[in-house]
Formats: C-alpha cells, sequence, structure tokens
C-alpha cells in the first residue's frame, strides 16, 4: 500500500530524505496493547490506516479524523512515541519532515479518536506563517507544531494571544538568508517568522524574532 503527495495533478518529486510513501504494514512501529486506552484507541486506528482499511478506522475515529490520518502525505511514522494524557504520538526516525510535530499526534475522547494532528507539506511560506498565527491566537500548540520547529513555537507560545491587545498586521513575506522572513506588525514593533525549506521539500517557520520602534 503507498500513498503519494500530488499537488497541481502531477506527482512531487523530492529527496531522499523526504520520502512521501506511506511504510508498508510490515515497517509498523512497536504498538501498545490492545486493551490500553488511549494507547489502544490511538494504535487500533493506526494499524487500520496502514492496511488502508477505512471501514476499521471508522469504528475507532470520527469521520473528520479518519479522513485527516488517510490524507497524510508522508510515509507511514515508524516509532510509537506513547501518549501524554489524551493525546497520542507517532514519529518518524528515518525520514525529516517539517515542523515540530514530526509525524502524527491523535486526540483520544472515550474509544474514538477525534482528531489527528499531522506533519503538513506546505509549499509557500506566507500560508506556513499565517497558520502559525492562527494556531497561536487559537492556543493550539500542536497545530502549531504541523508547520513550526519545537524552539518557534515554545518562543511564539511564551505570551498568550490577547484578542483585546494590539492588533497584528501580516506584512508579508520577504527573502533573506536562507529563507524568507513573514512579518506582523503591531504598534511599538514586529514580530519576524524566520521561514526555511524549500517548495518541494515543504516550509516551515524554524525560528521567531521580534523588533521594536
Amino acid at each position: 500500500m503507498y500513498r503519494r503527495l500530488v499537488l497541481g495533478g502531477a506527482a512531487l518529486a523530492v529527496s531522499a530524505t523526504m520520502t512521501l510513501t506511506a511504510a508498508p504494514a510490515s515497517a509498523a512501529p512497536a504498538f501498545a496493547p490492545a486493551s490500553a486506552a488511549p494507547s489502544g484507541v490511538a494504535n487500533k486506528l493506526f494499524r487500520a490506516w496502514l492496511a488502508d482499511d477505512r471501514t476499521a478506522a471508522a469504528k475507532v475515529a470520527t469521520p473528520a479524523a479518519v479522513a485527516s490520518i488517510f490524507g497524510y502525505v508522508y510515509r507511514a511514522p515508524d516509532r510509537f512515541a506513547g501518549c501524554s494524557g489524551a493525546v497520542c504520538r507517532f514519529t518518524h526516525t528515518s525520514v525529516r519532515v517539517p515542523g515540530g510535530l514530526d509525524g502524527l499526534a491523535m486526540v483520544v475522547t472515550g474509544s474514538k479518536v477525534t482528531k489527528v494532528y499531522q506533519s503538513r507539506h506546505v509549499t509557500k511560506p506566507s500560508t506556513v506563517a499565517t497558520r502559525l498565527f492562527t494556531a497561536w491566537r487559537r492556543g493550539d500548540r500542536y497545530s502549531a507544531l504541523e508547520i513550526a520547529s519545537t524552539g518557534a513555537v515554545k518562543t511564539l507560545f511564551k505570551v498568550k494571544y490577547d484578542p483585546r491587545g494590539v492588533a497584528y498586521h501580516f506584512q508579508g513575506c520577504t527573502p533573506e538568508p536562507k529563507g524568507f522572513s513573514c512579518a506582523y506588525s503591531y504598534e511599538g514593533g514586529a514580530m519576524l517568522m524566520h521561514v526555511r525549506g524549500t517548495r518541494s521539500s515543504g516550509y516551515e517557520v524554524s525560528s521567531i524574532s521580534y523588533l521594536a520602534d
């Protein structure tokens, strides 16, 4: 069973370190006991995905979660990283993907996976910048980790977004050494999101800095 990313109707060529084909079930990571929860629920969905079995997936996940995992563009993660509360992680050890999530994160509610976060293949610097800002505004760290490094997310989330605070204005992205700088201006300064990557490998916000007037 193979999954490939298609952009604009054509298969996208990527480097050897960015394989976009899903690993076969034989390469699955070590699973938690089936009786465990929420790890057991997450692993059931992961196994169903590897088997390309949407019917089995639907038994342990919401329609939105099923659609999300079956749309994952990279090959399957090869390590079960355990659960933190109701969030279970599956990560990559053999390929490099954008963002600090490094694979899949499943949110388990009761007997079903209700949301699947995933590493994203984004082809525009401005898109990763605006998605990261939206994740910060919502207070959603896992969504932020889909398209930004762990360090960038840590820096950004040091301060909680205040809807009654200063207004942020997106100023677009400009080239800088090794990538792009995407700016959000506000009264008294600006926040710069430093974006790295390529169109073929995908972009991520690698770090954040601030300017004061």
